[in-house]
Formats: structure tokens, C-alpha cells, sequence
């Protein structure tokens, strides 16, 4: 009996190296390039440096074109690699937004809920990513930022729950996902999410590409 049991000791260590080994094979490393987009002064900035942990700031910092930075985060078990471009949303720096779209797997598109007009130009920003991306539609999530300002905003739910339904139906076929979120980079509302959400999106558009 206790040959037997030594046995069946040394089969569960084998069974369970074999499942460990295993379920180090499924897990991938992914490197992403994303953009955050949006008019000048929405909060992609500081939205980019409270998902970093760098905190909040109040006082808007010019980009010169474009800012860059990597983060490395897990999600769903996977190993993420995080190239995140922040485009500048001012129109002087239009022309040289269009290099810094190629290659994107994925965008945070950002308006100000308490500023209508940086809602209505969603569109504009969306066309300059499938546009220079050089994959065409690919996954976004609209953030409405300054979550801590609604008593300000200018912006409602339901508009932007007609936005996104008709963003989605449009690129339904290429099986792409468009999400929305408020989000406070002051609090810190959701800004984890967001990223966490749009990796998800990216992954899921991958595997339904057999990537």
C-alpha cells in the first residue's frame, strides 16, 4: 500500500507540474500600441499619468506633438506590455499627429463631459485613427472624463449611449467593440478600467484573428 501511495503521491506532482507547465504556454506576453485622442485640455495626460500612478496634476502640460510611455500590467493571466501615445489635441499639432497612429492596436477616445464641443468632435479624431492606424477599425473605448465636474456637464448619458450604438454598429462586422466609461483623473474613477477594458477588447480582436 505505501509503494501504491508513493505512486499515486508522484503521479498528482507530475499531473500537477504538467498543468503548471501547461497554463505557462497559454498565457502570452502582448506588446500593444495604443493612442489616447481627443481635443486639447479633455485630461488624456492626466488620465495617462494617474493610470501610471504618477498622480493627478491641475495644471495642463503642453505636449509637444506627442508624449510617450510604457507600462507593463497583467491582464486576464496575460503579460502586457503597454505603449501608450498621448497625442496632443491642439490644431496646430494636426499635421504631425499622423505618424503616431501607425501601427495602433487600440484607442481611448476622450471628450470632457463638461465641454459639448469636445464631444462633438469625437468623429474627427476617429477618422484620423482609422485613417493613419494602418489596420483600419480597430477597438476603442470612449471615455467621458471629469467625472468629478457632472454637476457641470453638458454632456448626458443618453447622448452618449446613441454615440456609441451607432459607433458600434458600424464596425459590427469587422468585430471590433466600442465601450464606454466616465471616467475622474482626479479620483481616479475608472481610469484602471478603461486600460483594463481596452486591453480585453484588443485581445479579443486578436484571437478573433487567429493572433
Amino acid at each position: 500500500m505505501k509503494v501504491f501511495d508513493r505512486f499515486r503521491k508522484r503521479e498528482k506532482e507530475g499531473n500537477k507540474q504538467q498543468e503548471k507547465k501547461q497554463s505557462s504556454l497559454e498565457k502570452k506576453e502582448y506588446l500593444f500600441k495604443i493612442t489616447l485622442l481627443g481635443d486639447g485640455a479633455v485630461g488624456k495626460t492626466s488620465l495617462r499619468k494617474r493610470y501610471m500612478g504618477q498622480g493627478f496634476t491641475t495644471q495642463h502640460l503642453m505636449t509637444i506633438g506627442a508624449d510617450f510611455a510604457i507600462l507593463e500590467k497583467e491582464i486576464e493571466g496575460n503579460k502586457l506590455t503597454w505603449q501608450i501615445w498621448d497625442l496632443a489635441g491642439q490644431e496646430s499639432f494636426k499635421k504631425v499627429r499622423s505618424m503616431y497612429y501607425k501601427g495602433c492596436f487600440g484607442a481611448l477616445l476622450v471628450f470632457d463631459m463638461t465641454r459639448r464641443s469636445s464631444f462633438e468632435n469625437l468623429d474627427i479624431w476617429l477618422k484620423e485613427l482609422y485613417k493613419h492606424s494602418g489596420r483600419g477599425k480597430i477597438p476603442v473605448i470612449v471615455l467621458g472624463n471629469k467625472a468629478d465636474l457632472a454637476d457641470q456637464r453638458e454632456v448626458f448619458p443618453e447622448d452618449v449611449e446613441k454615440y456609441v450604438a451607432k459607433l458600434q454598429k458600424s464596425v459590427a462586422k469587422e468585430g471590433v467593440e466600442v465601450k464606454y466609461l466616465e471616467t475622474s483623473a482626479l479620483t481616479g474613477l475608472n481610469v484602471e478600467k478603461a486600460f483594463n477594458m481596452l486591453g480585453e477588447a484588443i485581445m479579443k480582436y486578436l484571437r478573433a484573428r487567429g493572433k
